[in-house]
């Protein structure tokens, strides 16, 4: 039985057509998007790395592929941005971890 992909591929026409529905918000976005991932006091592959993580924290599949892409295209190595999605591990289970007070806290209450 074939699955169907939940996430359908980028192409030219549908960027084109969702940048056409919002012009200015799109211009906007693409400066911002590309003075962000300028040299500056990180380094582009710095940079990527850290938004290989965060792409892995937010489970955005688009961003994962994107962004492992151009970290290699930086320089980065196959073992560089394993480090990096392993950090980004580490930082959700321990989210998960420290949210349990929450959870505790509401367990002491009487009901």
């Amino acid at each position: 039985m074939e699955s169907e992909n939940p996430y359908p591929i980028t192409t030219r026409v549908l960027s084109d057509k969702k940048a056409a529905l919002a012009p200015k918000s799109i211009e906007a976005w693409r400066n911002f998007s590309s003075t962000v991932f300028q040299e500056g006091v990180l380094s582009e592959k710095t940079k990527q790395l850290i938004a290989v993580a965060v792409a892995h924290v937010t489970q955005c599949p688009y961003g994962i592929k994107a962004q492992t892409k151009q970290a290699m295209r930086k320089g980065a190595s196959k073992k560089e941005i394993m480090e990096a999605i392993w950090v980004a591990s580490e930082m959700c289970s321990v989210a998960v971890y420290k949210h349990a007070t929450i959870a505790m806290v509401e367990m002491d209450k009487k009901l």
